[in-house]
């Protein structure tokens, strides 16, 4: 089920891309209700892609939950008050604001 959802919201992301300009400092939480996907923009502060582990934990304290790693690559989630985070290997590939 975890890994079912974390795909949903990757492919939500990745359909939400192309409405974003390159090089554009415009931030998006991307919903999916009813299998449809809603972009509504969020200034909500989260890693950067690319960032390691120990650095997010450094910025943003620990995880209120840390989730077993799953498939090849490895994909592992950490969730914070307002947004997960996706990590393959030990770099993010993307969070994503929650609303919780």
């Amino acid at each position: 089920m975890a890994i079912a959802v974390a795909c949903a919201l990757l492919l939500a992301l990745l359909l939400a891309l192309p409405l974003f300009t390159p090089g554009s400092t415009a931030h998006a939480e991307t919903l999916v209700v009813d299998e449809q996907v809603i972009v509504r923009p969020s200034d909500l502060q989260r890693p950067l892609r690319g960032t390691t582990m120990s650095a997010v934990e450094a910025r943003f304290g620990a995880p209120v939950a840390r989730h077993d790693t799953v498939g090849e690559p490895p994909i592992t989630r950490w969730d914070y008050a307002g947004f997960s985070v996706f990590f393959e290997h030990d770099k993010v590939i993307d969070s994503v604001v929650t609303g919780n």
